[in-house]
């Protein structure tokens, strides 16, 4: 059979090259013993914004045996408690539930959502950069 992804579906690779594209970063890929783990990280602070891995369904509660792909990413407490409830997201995989969530990689979790939420990954784990505040009469 051949299948063709629709522009609703977002598979691994899809995600792994919508995340390199879109923010010009490679994959690190940091546990030898879990080479599948692919993270993403900023240069500029090296905080992970996206992990993409492949786990047993049941380690998310799902029924059936197999193991599903699935992205994590950071989008704060009331956002993740929100998509808890939706069809294809659930508390995040080894990460803190409280800030991350785990979005199915295999067309159950809506595509344009899961980009939306990348991008906010992206910015809750970017380094801001502090003006310093300076004393004197400079003007």
């Amino acid at each position: 059979h051949n299948y063709i992804l629709c522009e609703a579906d977002m598979d691994r690779s899809e995600a792994l090259n919508y995340i390199t594209e879109k923010y010009s970063v490679q994959a690190d890929y940091p546990f030898m013993q879990y080479p599948d783990v692919a993270v993403f990280r900023h240069a500029n602070n090296k905080k992970w914004f996206a992990v993409v891995m492949s786990i047993q369904k049941s380690k998310l509660g799902m029924g059936g045996d197999g193991s599903v792909d699935i992205l994590n990413l950071k989008c704060g407490p009331i956002l993740a408690g929100s998509l808890r409830g939706e069809k294809g997201f659930y508390p995040a995989y080894h990460m803190s539930k409280t800030n991350w969530i785990s979005a199915l990689l295999d067309g159950t979790a809506d595509y344009e959502k899961i980009k939306w939420l990348t991008d906010i990954s992206f910015d809750l784990t970017y380094a801001k950069i502090k003006k310093r505040r300076t004393d004197g009469d400079e003007f």
